[in-house]
């Protein structure tokens, strides 16, 4: 179990216990672009999943709300995606990154999910404010890489399945359970994945003018054998 901060538009901040931590993977809603998808990690030696979407469990400690993580070696890399966190029989919506460790990936997704800390912001909106125009959230993405700072991810969470969606695949209903964590999926990575020194996430709100943000460095462990 851990605990995260979660703030809100209301007048009080709120600390969650977290018990169980999600990441959905294969979320895309365009089946056949997912597919292409499949086939091109293959290539690479990542095995396809048993089915899709598929849910992947992490220790509730590898969430973070530190400006810092620290990885072992040069393999892993940021993707940004929206969270849902389940509170007093409602959910609330933020954006975090599902930091995965890429070479381990090639012989253990599931195991890969479990490397790394999952950074997430520390800004939540309540899920019944932006439902109505859900998919026109925008998630976005940068990674400073040399000293260079890219945009990295870009588009519209209409990429991916709708959050009850997402929880009726996860938990067989509408409802998550108290204390979870859903991570929701990700966006393709401009220029292909890689790492970075730095990575930074946002969820836009086009519609009510607002956005979430977060960001975190990046330090490197070394590897001695």
């Amino acid at each position: 179990m851990t605990e995260i901060l979660v703030r809100t538009p209301g007048p009080e901040d709120r600390r969650i216990a977290i018990t169980q931590l999600v990441i959905a993977g294969w979320t895309g809603r365009d089946k056949v672009a997912m597919e292409h998808h499949i086939a091109e990690l293959e290539a690479l030696g990542v095995a396809r999943p048993a089915r899709t979407p598929i849910f992947y469990r992490a220790a509730a400690a590898r969430l973070t709300q530190e400006p810092a993580i620290e990885v072992v070696g040069a393999d892993s890399s940021g993707e940004v995606e929206y969270v849902l966190v389940a509170s007093d029989g409602a959910f609330f919506v933020g954006v975090g990154s599902d930091h995965t460790d890429r070479k381990v990936e090639t012989y253990g997704v599931t195991v890969s999910k479990q490397m790394c800390d999952k950074p997430i912001g520390r800004d939540f909106w309540p899920f019944e404010e932006i439902a109505a125009h859900w998919d026109q959230l925008v998630l976005r993405s940068h990674a400073t890489i040399g000293g260079r700072r890219e945009l990295y991810q870009e588009g519209p969470v209409a990429r991916m399945l709708a959050p009850a969606e997402l929880i009726r695949g996860y938990a067989g209903g509408d409802r998550l359970a108290e204390g979870t964590v859903l991570f929701g999926g990700t966006l393709a990575a401009r220029g292909g994945i890689r790492p970075a020194d730095r990575f930074e996430g946002e969820l836009e709100d086009p519609v009510l003018g607002r956005r979430l943000s977060f960001a975190y460095d990046v330090r490197q462990l070394p590897v001695h054998g």
